[in-house]
C-alpha cells in the first residue's frame, strides 16, 4: 500500500490511546416523459407516498412518482403530517467564529448572536446546525484538543431552549468561503506535513493537489505522526463524545460526520473557487496521489490486468469538458462500458464507500450507548452531494468523476444506501 512516511516533519505527538451515452435533446426528453403516461404501472404505497415502478432502458426497475397516485394519497400525507412535525434547523454562519491575536478561537459579536438565537426560538425554529471544525479544535498539535469555543457556544444555544445538529467537519472551507482568503483550514500541523508530502491530498491527472480534504489513500497509512487518517478522525470523535457527553441525546439530537469535501461523501472533482472548474464542466478523476495509485495498481494486479493500474483513464477530458467528444464517457470500445471502464469505476467508487464505511463504523459504535438509552435521542447523519448536471446523458459524467458510479444502466446510490443502513445512518443530500 505504499511506504510508511513521516514527510520529514518533526512530530509533536503525545501518546495515543491504548454504458455508452448520447445527449438527449429537450425534445427527446419531453417525448420520454410523455411516454411514461402510457406505461402500465403498479402502485406501491410507501410511508404515505405512492410510487410506481417503470422498467429502465437497461432492464432494471426504477422508482418514479405517479402524479395520479400521489393525488390519491394526498389525504394520507396530510394526516401523517399532522401527527409528526419536521424539525427546522438554522445553519450557524461560519464567520461566527474567528481566531484572535493569540491564535485562540473565539465567538464574534456574541451579543448580536444571543439576540439572533432568541429571535429564532420565538420564530419556532427547533435548533441550530453548527459545524465543529477539525482545523479549529486540533489546530496546533496532534491530540491537543481545544473545545473552549464550542463549550461556550453549545451552552449559549442550550440556554435559549434550542437543540443542536452538530457537523463534525474534517475538511477545509477556505476556497469556498465568502470572505475569500478567510475560512477554516485543515489543522496547521496537517498543513505542515502537506508542505513536505503533497500526496496526502487528492491530486488530478496533472498533479494539482486539493488541500480541502485528505485523500482517502492515507486512510490506513500512518503518515500523521504515527497515526493514519482514520485514527485521526476516530481520536477527534472520541474526544468530542467525551467532552459533550451530557449534551448528546439531550441538546445534541443529530450528529453529521464529514466524509469528504464540504463534508460530503465524494471526490473533489469540481473544485470550486480556484479557477480550474466552472459549471457545468464534467470534472476530473481525483486518484493521482501516490497512495491511491498504489492501491489502483494492487487492484489491477488482483484483476489479472496489471496494465490497468498504471494510470487512470487518459481519455476522460478535463475539468471544463462537456460530455460530447470525450471518449471515456461515450459508447465506444474505450468508454465507460468497456471492461477497463467498469473495472476503474468500480474501484474508484468502491474505495469511496469503503472510506465512509470505516469512519461511520467508528461513529456508530460511539453512539451506541446513547441510542440504547430510551431517555435520549440522537441520529447519525451522512451527507452526499447532489451532482445533478449531465444527468440526462447515459454516462452521468459529473457523477462518475465525483465517485458516484451512477449511470443510465447502473444504480450508483443503492450501494451507498446499503452501507449507511448498516450503521443506522440517515442520509442528507446537499
Amino acid at each position: 500500500m505504499g511506504m510508511i512516511e513521516s514527510g520529514g516533519v518533526a512530530c509533536k505527538c503525545t501518546g495515543r490511546r491504548s454504458y455508452g451515452f448520447r445527449e438527449a435533446t429537450f425534445h427527446e426528453n419531453r417525448i420520454c416523459l410523455s411516454n411514461l403516461r402510457n406505461v402500465s404501472m403498479t402502485p406501491l404505497l410507501q410511508n404515505g407516498l405512492c410510487f410506481t415502478r417503470w422498467p429502465s432502458v437497461a432492464g432494471t426497475r426504477t422508482c418514479i412518482l405517479s402524479m395520479d397516485d400521489r393525488e390519491k394519497s394526498r389525504s394520507t400525507i396530510l394526516e401523517s403530517s399532522r401527527q409528526k412535525r419536521v424539525p427546522l434547523y438554522v445553519m450557524m454562519p461560519v464567520d461566527t467564529f474567528g481566531i484572535d491575536a493569540s491564535g485562540s478561537p473565539r465567538i464574534r459579536k456574541i451579543k448580536a448572536l444571543t439576540v439572533s438565537l432568541k429571535a429564532l426560538k420565538l420564530a419556532g425554529v427547533h435548533g441550530i446546525a453548527v459545524e465543529v471544525w477539525w482545523g479549529i479544535v486540533e489546530r496546533f498539535s496532534p491530540l491537543a484538543y481545544n473545545w473552549s469555543l464550542y463549550e461556550k457556544l453549545f451552552q449559549l444555544i442550550s440556554q435559549m431552549g434550542l437543540k443542536l445538529h452538530v457537523a463534525l467537519s474534517f475538511h477545509s472551507n477556505r476556497r469556498t468561503s465568502s470572505s475569500g482568503s478567510g475560512g477554516v483550514s485543515l489543522p496547521l500541523w496537517i498543513l505542515e506535513i502537506g508542505e513536505h508530502n503533497k500526496d496526502i491530498y487528492y491530486q488530478d491527472q496533472n498533479g494539482f493537489s486539493n488541500d480541502a480534504y485528505l485523500t482517502l489513500g492515507v486512510d490506513q497509512i500512518p503518515v500523521f505522526c504515527g497515526r493514519t487518517a482514520i485514527q485521526c478522525y476516530e481520536d477527534f470523535m472520541f474526544s468530542f463524545f467525551n467532552k459533550f457527553d451530557s449534551f448528546i441525546g439531550n441538546v445534541i439530537e443529530e450528529i453529521s460526520v464529514g466524509l469528504g469535501p464540504s463534508g460530503e461523501l465524494r471526490y473533489p472533482a469540481h473544485p470550486f473557487g480556484d479557477g480550474r472548474w466552472e459549471f457545468p464542466g464534467i470534472g476530473e478523476f481525483q486518484c493521482y496521489d501516490k497512495y491511491m495509485m498504489e492501491d489502483l495498481r494492487m487492484a489491477a494486479a488482483q484483476e489479472g490486468k496489471p496494465q490497468w493500474g498504471d494510470k487512470g483513464p487518459q481519455n476522460a477530458g478535463y475539468y471544463n469538458s462537456l460530455p460530447s467528444g470525450v471518449p471515456f464517457f461515450g459508447e465506444g470500445e474505450e468508454g465507460f462500458l468497456s471492461d477497463y471502464g467498469r473495472f476503474f469505476l468500480e474501484w474508484y467508487s468502491g474505495r469511496l464507500i469503503q472510506h465512509a464505511d470505516a469512519i461511520l463504523a467508528k461513529a456508530a459504535n460511539m453512539l451506541k450507548k446513547y441510542q440504547e438509552n430510551k431517555r435520549t435521542t440522537v441520529i447519525l447523519v451522512a451527507k452526499i452531494g447532489g451532482i445533478h448536471w449531465w444527468y440526462w446523458t447515459f454516462s452521468h459524467p459529473a457523477e462518475l468523476t465525483s465517485g458516484y458510479y451512477n449511470t443510465a444502466y447502473r444504480d450508483g446510490y443503492d450501494p451507498i444506501a446499503l452501507m449507511l443502513s448498516r450503521h443506522g445512518a440517515a442520509l442528507h443530500i446537499s
